[in-house]
């Protein structure tokens, strides 16, 4: 007969940091698309809305690692798009043109495959590095 184990086995110290390293980036890129007004613009849509209705948008999905933090492959994208509509990806593609031009758009998509590892170290200097912008850009944008 199996046992139940009388404590839940810690989570992987990665995971936590990966998990702490997703929300502050993820505020960090919708606080940079977010304007003066408190508004954004979708990438993917056009559409203007409020800065508490973005998500941060990954042009290339989140389980390719070598591009889950590139800064150019998200951008504050509506729920409706995000969530609902597969990430609006032609419209999400055409924004990113426009945006940073299409040998960018190229050089992501090619970037796909690359393996990323991400150490502890790594980890922990980017969630400083983004709870410092973030804190900058909520003093700056007054959110």
């Amino acid at each position: 007969m199996l046992r139940k184990p009388k404590y839940p086995k810690p989570k992987p110290k990665k995971v936590s940091l990966t998990a702490k390293l997703d929300k502050v980036f993820s505020e960090y890129i919708r606080l940079r698309d977010t304007r003066e007004d408190g508004t954004f613009t979708c990438i993917s849509c056009n559409r203007i809305l409020p800065y508490d209705q973005a998500d941060c948008g990954h042009y290339i999905n989140r389980k390719h690692m070598s591009t889950r933090f590139s800064e150019k492959n998200c951008n504050a994208q509506c729920r409706s798009c995000n969530r609902f509509d597969e990430g609006n990806i032609q419209g999400y593609r055409r924004g990113l043109i426009a945006k940073y031009g299409e040998p960018i758009v190229v050089m992501l998509e090619s970037m796909k495959n690359q393996i990323n590892k991400i150490s502890e170290f790594e980890y922990n200097a980017m969630i400083d590095h983004y709870r410092k912008e973030v804190k900058r850009l909520k003093r700056e944008k007054g959110i």
